[in-house]
């Protein structure tokens, strides 16, 4: 079988015309490779190019965003081999080695790479960029490694520190670069966890923590050390728990770390919460609410006056969903203030108050003087004590729309948990517009999830909530999920608004319920309820729901 070139592949899948490819061929700079032409000059794009000879080779594109490298093939290919190919090993599988390449139909790289690992070559196509991304990533760690004293053994999985002096400079690499290799696979945790023999680095991705690297534990004092001056804290003291904060450029975003390190008996244990400063925000429309409960929401914030709050445990997507809220109230003619810890998305517009306790600006007293200063709508990051709690309501029944968080189960739970830091029933009553209680879960990978029927216990969910359902998706795994079946997270939401007849129960200070039975008379579904949908609409599985939702 004759070997296509990839001038014959775009002209076949009608990416480029003959004549743009005769121009393209008369461009060419020297060493330089068509698509890379092509795309110089304007005439198609990457991505145009990946897709064709995806359509025409078979070779797969692939995502290395989400992509983890299992870092002992690393070993076997050069670094300069990489760079030299634009190429980068993924790893083994049996008799092969995956790589990725941007150019798919370069055999002479794919037979060197034959003849210099001993295995069978199977190519996935990404763009070069994400390739040279993954090459300084990756490689970067091994000689920042071998600069400590640091050898990976291929054969053992071991690592073998020697016994030369380690010096600050390469110990600074390694903790920048864990960190910029959380932020690439867009973690929202990174842990540092001490065992007898070694030190765990986890990365929390999509709500489930995976261990990533493996270090010897001889490295772990000065890693600690490292973390503490960058974050402000004492790093003389080790018997008691420490908090601080690191705000970096990491991958020309803004980054928030909060530090907190914990002292256990085989030493200090650090997790940092990474929030992304420059974060996006979403709109209502794409946070996962159903049409009947966006349009819920857009009735609670669309009032002048009251309370809308937002429930669930950490990490469960609430501030993301009020930060969607006043996207859509962000107006010119509306003053907005917020308080905050942290201030996690500025806004243009906004005015947004960072809380300081160190300074004694929490979020009562914060929030005391922003009642004085005209707003129109007040966002608070958290209602945590009776004083906050009894301002917001306050605040509400003084024409104020207000917007916060609130750590219950659910909806109903949150008018019970006012009611026990002692607020009046009539207060919350009359102040309180609605509740949104939501959790997040892993979303099944577009590019392998496939179509099963649903099992015994499944079909038995459904059954008993009234639902029909023919099929399933279910998680399979590839590379661009990084084989775990799953890519990215979506919400699901139990939206409570407060009726009239609601209002009128929560005055009488009725049981729990009666107030269950009312709010689902009044269209409320519950947070299982409205899993099920996603799962009956293919967007995740029963199992990733039950993880968050019970009867």
């Amino acid at each position: 079988m004759a070997l296509k070139r990839i001038g014959d592949v775009l002209l076949q899948e009608k990416v480029v015309t003959q004549a743009q490819l005769n121009e393209a061929l008369k461009h060419k700079e020297k060493d330089e490779r068509l698509g890379e032409t092509l795309v110089r000059l304007n005439i198609a794009n990457e991505m145009q190019i990946l897709k064709a000879l995806e359509n025409s080779t078979g070779v797969q594109r692939l995502s290395l965003a989400n992509y983890t490298i299992d870092e002992h093939v690393l070993t076997l290919v050069d670094e300069n081999f990489c760079r030299r190919n634009v190429i980068i090993p993924l790893r083994i599988e049996g008799a092969k080695i995956l790589f990725a390449t941007h150019d798919p139909l370069d055999f002479a790289v794919i037979e060197e790479l034959r003849m210099i690992t001993g295995y069978r070559p199977k190519a996935y196509s990404a763009p070069k960029n994400d390739i040279l991304t993954q090459i300084e990533k990756y490689y970067g760690f091994t000689r920042t490694l071998e600069a400590l004293g640091v050898k990976q053994n291929i054969m053992s999985e071991e690592m073998i520190v020697e016994d030369d002096e380690l010096d600050d400079t390469p110990m600074v690499k390694l903790v920048n670069q864990i960190l910029t290799s959380a932020v690439f696979q867009r973690a929202s945790d990174i842990h540092i966890d001490p065992m007898d023999d070694k030190v765990l680095v986890r990365y929390r991705v999509d709500g489930v923590l995976d261990v990533v690297r493996e270090f010897p534990n001889k490295i772990l004092n000065q890693m600690i050390s490292r973390i503490k001056v960058m974050s402000g804290m004492d790093i003389t003291e080790t018997r008691v728990p420490q908090d601080g904060r690191i705000q970096t450029l990491i991958q020309q975003k803004n980054i928030d770390l909060r530090i907190s390190t914990l002292p256990t008996v085989r030493g200090e244990k650090v997790v940092m919460r990474i929030l992304d400063l420059s974060g996006t925000m979403n709109k209502i429309d794409a946070i996962g609410l159903d049409p009947k409960e966006e349009k819920m929401v857009r009735d609670m914030i669309a009032k002048p006056n009251g309370i809308v709050l937002v429930s669930g445990p950490t990490g469960s997507g609430k501030t993301t969903t009020l930060y969607a809220c006043l996207h859509e109230l962000n107006q010119p003619n509306v003053n907005i203030v917020t308080v905050e810890d942290p201030v996690e998305i500025k806004m243009p517009g906004v005015n947004q108050v960072q809380v300081h306790p160190d300074v004694d600006l929490t979020f009562a007293r914060a929030l005391r003087s922003i009642l004085r200063q005209d707003p129109n709508i007040i966002m608070i990051g958290e209602i945590r004590d009776v004083e906050t709690a009894e301002i917001s309501i306050r605040a509400s029944l003084t024409g104020h729309l207000v917007l916060s968080t609130i750590h219950t189960n659910d909806s109903i739970k949150t008018i019970t948990r006012l009611l026990d830091m002692e607020i009046e029933p009539f207060l919350i009553a009359s102040s309180l517009s609605g509740v949104v209680s939501q959790r997040l879960v892993r979303r099944l990978c577009t590019e392998c999830s496939y179509e099963d029927q649903p099992n015994e216990i499944e079909s038995e969910m459904f059954q008993k909530h009234h639902m029909d359902v023919d099929h399933v998706m279910r998680a399979k795994g590839c590379p661009s999920c990084n084989y775990k079946g799953y890519a990215g997270r979506v919400g699901i939401f139990e939206v409570l608004p407060i009726s009239k007849t609601m209002q009128k129960l929560i005055a009488e200070n009725v049981g729990l319920d009666v107030l269950e039975a009312q709010a689902k008379k009044d269209g409320m579904k519950t947070i299982l309820e409205s899993g099920l949908e996603k799962v009956k609409a293919g967007t995740t599985t029963l199992e990733e729901v039950l993880k968050v939702a019970s009867e």
